[in-house]
């Protein structure tokens, strides 16, 4: 098996952007809605680094285990989930899943605009963009879940 890097190591300068854009996340948005749309990208991208942190993280700031363990399979438990919750799940959807201009139909746009105003469709879709980055990042160089604290 080939060593993967510790990239938080060998390229400190570019963490540390990655880092700048999640703190900007955090300030923009609702920590319960962030953990669910991260957790939600995290699942459709199988990281199981970030799926462990981002459960974690959810549960610590009281979300129930019935509710994260929905957001696998969001649209058949929309019930569990608020109007917003539901559109920004679907958006996470899209953004994760994109593959050219249609995948973000406009219909969906015209919704989170609605929920969310231009601002707050802003700090989600770059809140999408960056667990989509962490991701990556994670899966890349085989993050171990095994090793997060508690």
């Amino acid at each position: 098996m080939t060593n993967r890097i510790n990239i938080h190591k060998t390229n400190k300068l570019g963490i540390a952007a990655v880092l700048g854009m999640e703190a900007y996340n955090r300030r923009g948005m609702d920590a319960g809605l962030k953990e669910l749309v991260v957790l939600r990208a995290s699942l459709l991208n199988d990281c199981r680094y970030c799926i462990a942190m981002h459960r974690r993280d959810a549960t610590k700031r009281g979300e129930t285990a019935e509710r994260l363990d929905a957001v696998a399979d969001w649209p058949q438990h929309r019930e569990l989930f608020t109007p917003a919750e539901q559109v920004a799940l679907e958006f996470t959807d899209a953004v994760t899943r994109i593959h050219g201009e249609e995948s973000v139909p406009d219909e969906l746009y015209d919704r989170v605009q609605a929920a969310f105003g231009e601002a707050g469709t802003g700090h989600l879709l770059l809140t999408i963009a960056t667990i989509n980055v962490w991701n990556r990042l994670a899966i890349s160089t085989r993050m171990d879940p095994a090793t997060l604290e508690p």
